[in-house]
């Protein structure tokens, strides 16, 4: 599957916003049908980054996937490349 399909946008509220500062962390809303390893494979690939954990929840604006990086990668970084900031 193309990681595009996978990973619709970033998904970015006040609560996001203190997830990259204080636990290294960015939220995108995914597509339903896509798993866990799906995601984080989508993400490794799309940003060139190491994932460390990923989590997932489903709302009423859809799928909603919680990626966690690696240490030695910084959320804020990719955050000012994808707009975020």
């Amino acid at each position: 599957m193309n990681p595009y399909e996978i990973i619709l946008h970033p998904y970015v509220t006040e609560k996001t916003l203190a997830m990259i500062e204080n636990n290294n962390a960015l939220q995108f809303a995914v597509k339903m049908d896509a798993n866990k390893k799906q995601i984080k494979e989508a993400v490794e690939k799309i940003f060139d980054v190491k994932v460390e954990k990923v989590t997932t929840k489903i709302g009423k604006r859809g799928k909603i996937a919680t990626v966690k990086l690696k240490p030695e990668y910084n959320a804020e970084d990719i955050g000012m490349r994808i707009g975020i900031f």
